[in-house]
Parts: structure tokens; sequence; C-alpha cells
């Protein structure tokens, strides 16, 4: 045996034994997709022109203290949405300081004249992009800590078009609490109350908003309506000034709540903001939504408030981790939401398994009747070619989830092995009866089908990358096997078999060969 054979020989083994030492735990396992393992798939659209309108509004702000800084008389200043700001003066400001104060957040935006006392600020269409954009990247990033805080592994989070997101989170039991921890905005503002409405249908007065009063039912455990208040717009902490959230048990009962520490500049805040209004009530804000509004009673120069609504452990610590990773910069609709159970995906990998052994032992057995030998030298291959796979998949660094479409690419692979194997073995029999030499036949065969198979091989690759970069989730997860599948193919069905037969011709004077 020559040592170019030796060579192919030793790729060969060092192929397979790293294949059977990944496929084998205790090495990284193979990722099982929803469908198999059971999971929950949400599809999430983010509310970007609520987005916009959230930035604008903090982006007024930012205005307002910026021109009472440079001295100008500002009466108002109201975000508009999308539209922009409008700008009120109580004496008609110059031009120019105004100027620079919105092109510091905006370089291309317009600032228009309206009467003397009353200017317009539209943000240009670039910036509006630019917000749109980052809303949605800022979403999936606080979504993906969220995930990570509520410990559910290997979850799969992805953006989909300009303002979907994928989340796919295998494994999970508590499907209902996920949605709530990932649905949920978790806007967080600290605002004082004006009055409460004494009559249904009362309009609020100039700069407030009513905001609902939500109270925990004690017998059903349901959050319900308890009235409302009328609080000011402008909130005076926010939940960006957030250091830290933790459940924390109420000694005075066995409900939790949520204790929330707050930054440096949170804390100056809040110390002012409690010292000039002791005796009015501070309306704790989340999602626009009041859980409490609580009376000051004395400065509060700690920068610690709390949260209570009667939580159950589980509520608490879920507001905590959604507070403490940020809030979403909009709220986000839930487009699709499907569960998969445990026993569900426990009944697919059983049906995976049993189609993909139905399917090669059919391919086997029309093997071994028709080619014989040659059938028997290409089921090798074949076997070679699923251990191979089933090792790639579980490469530590590929991170590939397995999933019932990825089981049907695996199955098709075979297939096209076989077909690559048929191509090859019809070429080598019209070698045969042109008169050639079994050696001649088998190089010439191997050859000249080599071409064929290359053309189909890379066609369906193409094809197989098309799906994967526009195709979602199960989709993705065929694109992958197929690809991993094909190449295996190309490996066993031309270099294997082909080092099967020319170890065979080398070691025994073969004169007749059986295909």
């Amino acid at each position: 045996m020559g040592r170019d054979l030796l060579l192919k020989h030793g790729l060969i083994v060092a192929v397979v034994l790293a294949s059977v030492l990944f496929a084998v735990p205790p090495q990284d396992k193979i990722h099982l997709g929803l469908d198999l393992q059971g999971g929950l798939h949400l599809v999430l659209e983010v509310q970007v022109e609520k987005a916009i309108e959230r930035a604008m509004e903090r982006r007024a702000e930012a205005i307002r203290r910026d021109l009472i800084a440079k001295g100008l008389s500002v009466a108002v200043v109201e975000a508009q949405g999308a539209q922009g700001v409008r700008l009120a003066f109580s004496k008609a400001p110059d031009r120019g300081p105004l100027e620079e104060v919105v092109r510091n957040y905006d370089a291309s935006g317009t600032v228009r004249q309206q009467t003397p006392e009353l200017w317009f600020y539209e943000p240009a269409a670039a910036e509006l992009q630019h917000m749109r954009t980052s809303s949605v990247d800022q979403a999936l990033e606080k979504i993906r800590n969220r995930i990570d805080a509520f410990g559910v592994s290997e979850p799969s989070i992805s953006k989909q078009g300009t303002q979907r997101i994928v989340v796919q989170l295998p494994g999970l039991q508590d499907t209902q609490r996920a949605v709530e921890l990932i649905g949920k905005t978790a806007q967080l503002d600290l605002k004082l109350v004006h009055s409460q409405p004494t009559m249904p249908g009362a309009q609020p007065p100039p700069g407030t908003q009513l905001l609902p009063l939500k109270k925990k039912d004690p017998k059903t455990g349901q959050f319900i309506d308890a009235g409302g208040y009328f609080v000011e717009r402008r909130a005076q902490v926010s939940g960006d000034m957030l250091a830290d959230a933790r459940a924390v048990p109420d000694q005075a009962n066995a409900q939790y709540y949520v204790l929330m520490r707050l930054d440096n500049r949170g804390k100056k805040i809040f110390e002012r903001l409690t010292r000039e209004n002791v005796g009015k009530s501070l309306a704790i804000v989340l999602d626009d939504v009041v859980f409490s509004a609580p009376v000051i009673q004395e400065p509060i120069p700690g920068g610690e408030a709390r949260i209570t609504g009667n939580f159950t452990p589980e509520e608490a610590r879920d507001l905590a981790i959604v507070l403490r990773e940020g809030a979403l910069p909009a709220p986000v609709a839930i487009i699709e939401n499907r569960a998969v159970g445990p026993s569900l995906g426990s009944d697919s990998i059983a049906d995976g398994i049993r189609a993909a052994l139905l399917g090669a032992s059919l391919v086997v057995l029309f093997l071994l009747v028709y080619y014989r030998f040659s059938g028997l030298i290409a089921n090798v291959a074949l076997l070679l070619n699923l251990v191979i796979v089933v090792g790639i998949l579980a490469l530590p660094g590929l991170g590939a989830t397995l999933t019932l479409p990825g089981i049907a690419g695996i199955i098709l692979t075979l297939g096209m092995a076989v077909d690559a194997n048929v191509l090859i073995f019809e070429r080598i029999r019209e070698e045969l009866r042109l008169g050639k030499s079994v050696r001649a036949a088998v190089d010439a065969g191997f050859n000249r089908a080599f071409s064929a198979i290359m053309d189909s091989n890379v066609t369906t690759i193409i094809a197989a990358v098309v799906l994967f970069q526009f195709g979602t989730g199960p989709v993705k997860g065929f694109a992958v096997t197929l690809t991993i599948g094909i190449a295996v193919s190309m490996f066993t069905a031309i270099f294997v078999s082909k080092t099967i037969f020319e170890t065979i011709l080398r070691v025994r004077r073969v004169t007749k060969l059986s295909i």
C-alpha cells in the first residue's frame, strides 16, 4: 500500500474519530430546537412611533433645560411626537442661541419662527430614521439582558425585518411568566400628583395627565382599576436614573415589594424633589399605571424608594429584573406567541428518528440489491456521512440547533449522497462496457462524474444559503443541516468511496467488479 493511500486512510480515520468524540457526551450535545424539546416562540413588533414620541419628550426636556441655562425666557416646551417640539417664550428670543441649542441635538433639524414668541423645531428625516432603528436595536439588547437574568439556557434572539424581534426559548416550562417578563415595557417614572378626579370624565388641568391606579385584588390576585390621579406630565425621576432594584419580603405581611436605589444623579434630584414637596403625593408610575402614591413626609436623602403592590415573590423578582435591566424604548406588540410542549417535542424526535431509519434502510437495501459489492462500499460511505454530520452539528463553537426540518435536511442529504454514488457507479459501468480494465474504469468513472456532482451540489448549496439568509427558525435549521450534509456527502461519496476502491484494487488483483 502506497504512502498516498496511507495518508488518505489516516485522514478518513481522523475525521471519523473526531466526529464520534464530538457527538458523544460529555462533549457538547446537539442543541435541540423548539419543535424537538418544547419551549416558547415569540415574534415581537416594536412600536417605533411610540419610541419616537418618548425620545422627542426627552429631547424637549433637555432643550428646555439648555434654553433656561442660556437665559432665554422659556414659557412652554412641548413635544408633539414625530412632528417636532413647540417652543413658546414669554419674550421673543434671539434666533442664534435658540438654533445653537437645537443643533446640539439635531444638526440637520429645522427651526421655524411662527410668531415672535412661538417657534417650532422639526427633526430631520434622517434623525427620525435613526430613532426608529436604534429603538429596535435597544429593545433587542434589553430583551436579551432580561432573558439572561431570567436564566434561560441557549436562547435565540434575532431581528426580523426593520422592527420585529424573534425570540426562541427552548426547554422553557413557565411560558406565561416569560411572556410577561419579555413584553413588559417597564417605563418607570416618579411624578408629582396634582389631584384626584372629582367626577367621571373630568379633564386634566394644563400640564397634567390622568393615569389609572391599579391595586391587587386579594381574592383573585389580579390587578384591578382603583381610580386614578392627575399627575404632572413631566417626570421628576425616571428609570434611567436607577442603580439597582431588588425584591424584598414585607415583614408586615407575606407579600413582597421592590426596593429601588437611584444613582448619584437620581439621588440629588430625588432629595431636592422630596425636600421641596413635603406634604404632597408622589406617584410611582410603571408603564403609565400608578402603583402607589405615598405622601412625602420628609426629605429623603438616601435615594431609595419602594414599589408596593402585594407582589408574590416571582412577580417582585421579575419586576426587579426588568427595572434593573432597563425599560424598553417603546412598547412591544406580541405578533406570534407559540408554545410547544415537551411531550410534543418527544413525539417529533421519535417520528424523525423513525423516518430517518426507514429512509436509510430502504436506501441501503436498494444499493445492495442493485449495485451488490459496490453498493456495500456506498453504504459504508453513507454510514460515515451520518456520523460526520452529527459530529459537526455537535461542534462546541458552531452553535447549531437541530430542528424537525433539520432532520428532514439530513435525510435529504442522504438521498443526495446516494445520487452521487449512482452517478459514479453508472459511469463506471459505461467504462466497463467500453472494454476498459477495472482500475481504468473506476478512475474514469470518478473523474467524469465529478463535474456533474459538483454542479448539482453547488446549486443546492446556493439555494440553502438563500434560505438561511431570508428564512427564520426552522427554515434556517433546514438550510444549515442541508449545507453541512452536502459538504460531507462530497467528502464521503467521492473521497471515501474512491479510497476504498483504490485500496481493494491495490491489495487484490481484481479482474471483474461487482457493480
